[in-house]
Order: structure tokens, then sequence, then C-alpha cells
């Protein structure tokens, strides 16, 4: 009896987006038009990149990038949720695929000391230059269609899944929780005895929505959550089984 629980991380353990609130620090907290407005569809690491040239331009170190990072809000019972979880430990294994960075992502989960409930995080590469600018690169390569070019969430997770079978591990259920839209392709990869969670209100919720009313509704069951002590009655009626 395992149970693998698969998280978003932003508007999904965190209440906002990391990327957007290191805006926070740059000169009068906010980005000039120009740079605002060079998001290409389907290119926002690029933009990032932009984004993070910007703040070294502008004298933004690493320290202080940390110190607004970790001020970044959990989402409602988040806390309670991942106290739960790391208390739980030989029942869940636990990843998150985000399309942050593994720079924000340790910060944030480490200042709150969380990064033991997660066996691994699958995120965009980011480190210091030796100028001391952020850097960030794309996760992977792939072939799908339907996710941004850095990132597909549905073939991290069938990797993952695929490399925890040759090690012998494989799970009663999965659990995938998010909120974005790309977190509808791994949703889609799920099967009938796995759950998707999307935050209520969000676009994931929207998406597998859409999908029922076509008649080509997912073949998980969806479990809507507004906040994470939803999520956690539902691991502790799973647990109780």
């Amino acid at each position: 009896m395992k149970f693998l629980l698969v998280f978003d991380f932003d508007h999904t353990i965190i209440d906002e987006n990391s990327d957007t609130w290191i805006v926070k620090c740059a000169p009068e907290r906010k980005l000039p038009n120009g740079l605002r407005n060079s998001y290409q569809p389907g290119h926002w690491t690029e933009y990032m990149g932009r984004v993070f040239v910007y703040l070294g331009d502008n004298g933004v170190k690493e320290d202080e990038m940390k110190r607004t990072m970790t001020t970044i809000p959990f989402t409602a019972g988040m806390i309670d949720l991942l106290g739960f979880i790391g208390e739980n430990k030989e029942l869940f294994d636990c990843i998150i695929v985000s399309d942050s960075n593994t720079v924000f992502i340790d910060w944030i989960l480490k200042a709150a000391d969380f990064h033991k409930v997660f066996d691994e995080v699958f995120t965009n590469p980011a480190a210091f230059s030796s100028t001391g600018y952020l850097t960030v690169q794309h996760f992977h390569a792939h072939h799908c269609a339907k996710c941004p070019k850095n990132l597909c969430k549905r073939k991290v997770l069938k990797e993952f899944l695929d490399k925890q079978l040759e090690r012998g591990v494989s799970y009663t259920q999965i659990i995938y929780i998010g909120d974005g839209g790309n977190d509808l392709c791994p949703v889609m990869f799920l099967r009938k005895n796995d759950i998707a969670m999307p935050r209520q209100g969000y676009t994931l919720e929207r998406r597998i929505s859409q999908l029922a009313q076509s008649l080509s509704p997912v073949q998980c069951s969806v479990l809507v959550w507004s906040s994470a002590i939803d999520i956690m009655s539902y691991l502790k009626l799973l647990i109780k089984e």
C-alpha cells in the first residue's frame, strides 16, 4: 500500500506565482513595459531569463531575492497538509512537478522546513552565475504539442513511474494536485483508480469540466479542493481503508 502524491507548486503549494512574485525585487516593484510585453506563449522560461537579467542589471542580489521569495504565503491549509504527509512518509511518496525553478522551490521549502516531505522535485534548473545573475534553463525537450516548450508534466510523471517500477515500486493510487492548464496533460494520463485534485476556481478545474461537457471526460476520479485541509481529509480516509 503506497500512494504517490504529485504536486504542482505555484498556486497549489504556495498561494502565488513564484515567478511573478520576484518582481517585488525590481525597481519600483515593476518591470518596464517592453520587458513585460516580450512574453510569447509557450516560452515562459525564456521570458523569465530576461526578467532575471533585468534584476541583475539593476543590482538585485541573491540574498535580497531569497528574502523576498521566502515571504510567499502557503495556500490555506497547506502547512497542515505537508506536516501530515511528513508524519506518514511510509505511506506516501511525494513529488513536485513545476514550471518554477530549482532555486525558488528550494529556498521556499527549506525556509519552512518542508524539503524532507518531497522525494523529488522536477522543475527548471536554475543557478546563480559567477556575476551573480540568476539563470534558468529548460527542464527537458519533448514532443508534446499541448505543453509549453520547456516542460511536459505527463512525460515527467511517466518517466518517474517507469523508474520506480524498475526499482520494484508501484502505487496503489496516484493523487495529482494542481491548478493550471499545464496540469491537464498529466491528469489525462491518470487511470481509473487515480484521483485528480484541481484547485477550485482555477484553470485545471475549468478544463476538466469542459472535457466532461464535450463527452470526453478524464478517466480518473476528480475531487475539487479549495483548502489543503480538503486534500488532507481525503488522505486520512484513504489510509483508514
